[in-house]
């Protein structure tokens, strides 16, 4: 998926105002998820995505995974997108299943294996894909 196409499926999930915005909660997003993976994980995700959204996953990434849960990731979401709890759900559920849409099966079930039960409905999902 290119990445007008990329943030247009994200606008329209998440029903945002504009393109600004839209970017802005998307690389906010991306780069969560990246803290809460290794580098080379990390750098294996942002070769399946557009860039910029590929540096966006490796600026989150910048060194030992941080294994925090859903919980804490709608927290840090909400803070870097200066949002409230339910909105960085919201948010997050966007973007993930916009990854989920972009990446293959196989670097998907690579990432959801690396995170807790809880995070496999944000990206639309309740368990690893075929």
């Amino acid at each position: 998926m290119k990445y007008g196409q990329f943030i247009a499926t994200v606008r329209d999930m998440g029903e945002y105002q504009d393109r600004e915005e839209t970017e802005r909660v998307t690389k906010a997003v991306l780069r969560v998820l990246g803290s809460r993976m290794t580098p080379q994980s990390a750098d294996h995700l942002a070769a399946q995505l557009p860039p910029p959204l590929d540096q966006a996953v490796r600026d989150g990434a910048d060194g030992r995974p941080d294994p925090f849960g859903i919980e804490e990731f709608y927290r840090r979401v909400g803070e870097a997108t200066h949002g409230h709890y339910e909105t960085a759900e919201w948010d997050a559920g966007a973007v993930l299943t916009t990854v989920a849409r972009t990446v293959s099966g196989g670097e998907l079930n690579h990432v959801l294996s690396q995170l807790p039960s809880g995070y496999a409905p944000l990206f639309g999902k309740n368990e690893l894909t075929d």
